[in-house]
């Protein structure tokens, strides 16, 4: 959570470089950040901004598996639909 605060003070920051994270985890996704690309078997399947790319459709195609997707204070979650 320290990582993830930093990383959204520093996305805010106009003086600072351009930020790249990498990650299996939507929870690690700091507020702030703009734009996502998801990759499934090495192929883009969605990419843009944020809100438009981590949507139930675009994660649930990525881990090939259904998923519930929410966000609240620009922090996402997801977790395995229940059948």
């Amino acid at each position: 959570e320290e990582l993830v605060h930093s990383l959204s003070r520093l996305a805010a920051d106009e003086d600072a470089p351009a930020l790249v994270l990498v990650t299996h985890h939507l929870e690690e996704v700091p507020p702030g950040f703009t734009h996502a690309m998801l990759l499934r078997e090495g192929s883009v399947v969605a990419q843009g901004p944020i809100a438009d790319v981590l949507t139930e459709e675009h994660l649930s195609e990525t881990f090939g598996l259904p998923l519930e997707v929410r966000s609240e204070g620009g922090r996402y979650t997801a977790v395995a639909r229940r059948a």
